[in-house]
């Protein structure tokens, strides 16, 4: 029995409302750790562009809840500066055999799946990620989920700062 495109279609948009009501609810940890429950990826953050550096707005780390945020890190050296630079999703599952980031981003990280952050104004603000210091043993395919994610991702921490 296949799945339509509407079956899948409607369960993402359960995914996204499900989402949607978890970061209302619980908020922006909770939400991280949704997405970080739908692959097989160790950490998930929200990075935002600084210049030359990459800041670490929230993370969720799957072996250390209580963690809420990572350390900051030249923009160089991040597979995030890529998803900016190239304002498409990137995926890696092993960047040591991976050609297009071979010897071009010096990092722990092995495993990469990231979309985009936009402004209201569409803007590249950051990025929404899944990453891991091991090879990931399978693709992630919640890409739809992410994108939609980072939307209300970015709604949410501009209403988080407004005084």
């Amino acid at each position: 029995m296949s799945i339509t495109a509407r079956e899948l279609t409607t369960d993402k948009a359960r995914e996204i409302e499900e989402f949607s009501g978890i970061l209302q609810r619980q908020g922006l940890h909770a939400a991280l750790r949704y997405l970080n429950g739908r692959t097989p990826h160790r950490y998930t953050g929200i990075f935002r562009f600084d210049g030359d550096v990459l800041r670490n707005e929230a993370l969720y780390d799957r072996y250390q809840p209580s963690l809420l945020r990572g350390e900051d890190a030249p923009m160089s050296a991040t597979y995030c500066s890529l998803v900016g630079r190239q304002q498409a999703p990137l995926e890696i599952t092993d960047a040591t055999t991976d050609q297009r980031v071979r010897g071009v981003i010096s990092t722990p990280v092995i495993s990469y799946c990231g979309v985009l952050i936009r402004t209201a104004d569409g803007q590249p603000f950051g990025t929404l990620c899944h990453y891991d210091t091991q090879r990931c043993q399978e693709r992630t395919t919640d890409q739809p989920l992410l994108e939609a994610a980072a939307a209300l991702l970015y709604q949410h921490l501009q209403l988080a700062r407004v005084p």
